[in-house]
């Protein structure tokens, strides 16, 4: 399928991540006393991502991530020419279904971009004040770890059909335990949509959500690749069969 449709179909697929996850945080976390908390909202981005891997994962692999395509690369399982399409395409879905939350968000008397609208930070900006190392580790270990799921899940040898079961349990795993740390990013692209609305103080702190996530992305796909990868056939033994 050519580039441009499997661009579309990640733009899409990662507006759905951000006004799904996002949204759930925004709109229903505490709604007024009786909201979805912490655990609602980590079951949402799970199923953005379940729901969007049967929806586009046939067109684009349904990354919805930037440190999820550069840690294919990484794993030798994404082609790294066609990274910056990917990666544009998700960070501009991003920015749209923020822009669409906010538009909503905005429907209620007293709403305020104060409340962070999803943002990620740490130190002051970490939800429970952790500081800038525990974000930074937080957000390495678990990108690395959700790309060891998502390369395990896919490969050739696994069950077939339970890959996007894996990765979307696995997302709502990683947002059950990280919430309190950082609000959850491992995902630039996610973390920027909220952070260009509410600016300040959210614009200062998303180098970390890019830079954690895609370090710890890269590791991950290294570690599969290297430790887990299906065996490839030698090439001298099937040249010598053929």
């Amino acid at each position: 399928m050519h580039l441009s449709k499997r661009a579309a179909a990640e733009f899409f697929g990662t507006f759905w991540l951000v006004f799904g996850g996002c949204g759930s945080a925004v709109l229903a976390a505490g709604f007024p006393t009786l909201g979805i908390g912490f655990v609602g909202v980590s079951l949402a981005f799970g199923l953005t991502v379940l729901t969007m891997a049967f929806a586009i994962g046939h067109v684009s692999g349904c990354h919805l991530n930037p440190a999820v395509s550069i840690g294919l690369v990484a794993g030798k399982r994404f082609p790294i020419a066609e990274l910056p399409a990917y990666i544009v395409a998700q960070v501009a879905g991003a920015i749209a279904g923020s822009g669409v939350l906010y538009l909503i968000a905005n429907g209620k008397a007293g709403f305020s971009l104060s409340g962070g609208f999803a943002s990620n930070g740490y130190a002051e900006h970490s939800p429970d004040h952790y500081s800038l190392l525990a974000c930074f580790l937080i957000e390495v270990v678990l990108t690395a770890f959700f790309l060891i799921v998502i390369l395990g899940s896919t490969d050739e040898r696994a069950p077939k059909g339970f890959a996007p079961i894996a990765i979307g349990l696995c997302l709502t795993l990683i947002h059950l335990i990280s919430i309190p740390v950082t609000n959850t990013s491992v995902n630039p692209a996610r973390s920027t949509g909220p952070a260009l609305f509410v600016g300040g103080w959210a614009l200062s702190q998303l180098w970390l959500f890019w830079v954690a996530p895609i370090i710890g992305a890269i590791i991950g796909g290294l570690i599969s690749d290297t430790l887990f990868r299906a065996p490839q056939p030698n090439i001298r033994e099937a040249m010598s069969k053929e």
